[in-house]
């Protein structure tokens, strides 16, 4: 049915309709903080305060130092930014931050990122999710990372490390350059493929290994998919409606594959091991509805979270410490001083008692530059985002 006897008056009308109703709507949207009395700094539609996803040649962490020094530079304690049109909490005083953590905890308890529970199982994991829903999985999960339940990991990520010493040996033999992030991203990859899903990757060994792929894949952004993301961060409830997953299928149907057949063979042959993957099937419910049993979904999620989180933060990690030791050898004769005379009391083997007395070795990671930029994109996904229309935080 047309309005006119012309398509193209139709199609123009059309277009045109559609975008004045969206310019309509984020300019009202960008009236958020204004309304509430917060200081914001001025956004362009339709990116908001970030930097256009299609030709974006930072990470958006760059994007939130940005934002945060030009409040710092005009004496700001907080303000109102804008992701598209979602207004996002920036706070860049320390004591609104405790106060944020603390007093007024519930009404910061979204993590203020996209997950489809229905269309992208996996997506739904413990840093995604927010209010009741990450409650109650933080509250079955918590009792997994308990100190004992990893240190009984401990023996399953040394059993990985006879493969690092060997990949390093064969790598200095070439007399050439080492990719060590590479090498590190490997080691990583057969840590928390161990430990999460009990199964031997073999990344050093095998150059195609699916871990490997896979997991390069999960942090790999295109145009496409990074304007997805932009979309379902902002659009939350419309992406949802129109199914829109921003992980890969493939991703998604591996990790939720692996996942399924490995705690079904566990099942079957009555096997267990000591790792997180048997941290989350001993809360496995088979039908119960008791609130403290986990859904084969969410089994899936948690693993995939744990996996995805573990081996890149801790490749990139290790790999800065690194370099920074290398800039700084009076430092790192420190660290190796250390290590020696700690393993000494040991009789030369790494323990997780050993571990626990390396303090300077654990003040250099946590020095690490790259770790702490972490450290503080992680707190600002956990305190940035505000309940629209609650204020009582502020």
């Amino acid at each position: 049915m047309f309005f006119t006897q012309s398509l193209l008056t139709d199609v123009t009308t059309l277009v045109v309709t559609l975008t004045v109703i969206l310019v309509t709507y984020y300019k009202w949207s960008y009236t958020y903080w204004r309304r509430r009395g917060v200081p914001s700094l001025t956004p362009k539609i339709p990116w908001g305060n970030l930097s256009n996803p299609l030709n974006r040649k930072d990470t958006i962490g760059v994007d939130v130092k940005k934002m945060y020094d030009s409040m710092r530079r005009q004496n700001w304690k907080h303000g109102g930014v804008f992701f598209m049109a979602s207004p996002v909490y920036l706070v860049t005083d320390l004591e609104y931050v405790k106060d944020i953590l603390t007093k007024n905890f519930q009404n910061f308890v979204d993590r203020g990122l996209y997950y489809n529970e229905k269309d992208d199982p996996i997506s739904a994991h413990l840093f995604a999710i927010g209010g009741p829903k990450w409650r109650n999985l933080r509250t079955k999960l918590t009792p997994t990372f308990t100190s004992g339940k990893m240190k009984a990991m401990f023996q399953t990520l040394l059993d990985c490390e006879s493969n690092l010493q060997e990949k390093v040996a064969a790598e200095l033999g070439k007399n050439q350059a080492i990719d060590i992030k590479d090498v590190f991203g490997c080691f990583t990859t057969d840590v928390i493929g161990s430990c999460a899903f009990g199964l031997d990757c073999n990344t050093f060994k095998e150059a195609d290994s699916p871990f490997r792929k896979y997991g390069k894949k999960v942090f790999t952004n295109t145009p496409i998919r990074q304007l997805k993301s932009s979309f379902s961060n902002s659009f939350p409830k419309l992406a949802q409606q129109f199914g829109i997953s921003v992980m890969p299928k493939d991703v998604s149907d591996f990790f939720t594959k692996v996942v399924k057949d490995t705690v079904e063979y566990r099942q079957k042959n009555n096997y267990t091991r000591k790792d997180f993957m048997q941290l989350l099937i001993d809360l496995k419910g088979e039908g119960k509805q008791d609130g403290k049993s986990l859904t084969m979904d969410e089994i899936t999620a948690q693993s995939f979270l744990f996996f995805a989180a573990g081996f890149e933060t801790s490749s990139t990690t290790v790999t800065f410490a690194l370099y920074e030791l290398a800039k700084h050898q009076d430092i790192q004769q420190k660290v190796r001083e250390e290590i020696e005379t700690v393993l000494a009391k040991f009789d030369g083997k790494v323990t997780y008692e050993a571990i626990q007395e390396m303090h300077y070795m654990n003040q250099v990671l946590n020095g690490t530059n790259y770790f702490i930029n972490c450290f503080l994109i992680l707190i600002h996904l956990r305190t940035v985002t505000i309940i629209k229309n609650d204020t009582t935080g502020l």
